[in-house]
C-alpha cells in the first residue's frame, strides 16, 4: 500500500514538474517585454495601432516591416541602437526621458521591479547593464521573428 502511494507520488511529482518546465519553456519574454513596453504605442501585433496610437503626433512604425523595408535584412544594430536611446527617435522622447523611462537605460540603482530571471541571467557580480542588454536583445529577438515575409 505504502509503496503504491510512494509511486502515485512520484508519478504526480514528475508530472507537475514536467508541466511546469513546459509552461517554463512557453514564456516568450521578449514578446512579454514588447507587451510592457511598446504595444501602447506600436500594437500588440506591432504594427503601429496601439492604444495610444491615435493621440501621437508621429504615428509609431509598423514593426513587422522593418527587414522589408531594409531589402529583407532585419536591421538589428539600428533596432538596438533606437532602443537604448544612442539612435534618436523624435517620438521616444529624449534620453533623459524615453518614452518607456528607465527600463532600457542601465543604471545603477533600477527604480523598478526587475524580473528575477534578468538577474539569473546576469551572472553573480547582477549587473544592471547586463539587464538591460538582455531586455533589449529579447525585444529584438521577437520583433524578428515577427517580420512578414
Amino acid at each position: 500500500m505504502i509503496t503504491s502511494c510512494l509511486k502515485w507520488l512520484m508519478i504526480a511529482g514528475l508530472t507537475a514538474g514536467f508541466a511546469g518546465a513546459a509552461q517554463a519553456e512557453d514564456f516568450d519574454i521578449g514578446k512579454s517585454e514588447f507587451q510592457s513596453s511598446c504595444a501602447s504605442c506600436h500594437g500588440t501585433d506591432g504594427k503601429g495601432k496601439g492604444p495610444v496610437s491615435d493621440q501621437l503626433k508621429v504615428p509609431p512604425s509598423d514593426l513587422t516591416m522593418l527587414a522589408k523595408n531594409n531589402n529583407g535584412v532585419f536591421p538589428t544594430n539600428a533596432v538596438y541602437e533606437t532602443i537604448y536611446g544612442s539612435k534618436t527617435i523624435p517620438a521616444h522622447g529624449t534620453r533623459e526621458m524615453p518614452i518607456w523611462g528607465e527600463r532600457f537605460n542601465p543604471i545603477v540603482n533600477l527604480p523598478h521591479y526587475v524580473d528575477p530571471y534578468y538577474w539569473k541571467m546576469s551572472g553573480p557580480e547582477q549587473s544592471p547593464e547586463v539587464v538591460v542588454r538582455t531586455r533589449i536583445l529579447a525585444v529584438i529577438d521577437y520583433l524578428n521573428r515577427i517580420q512578414q515575409k
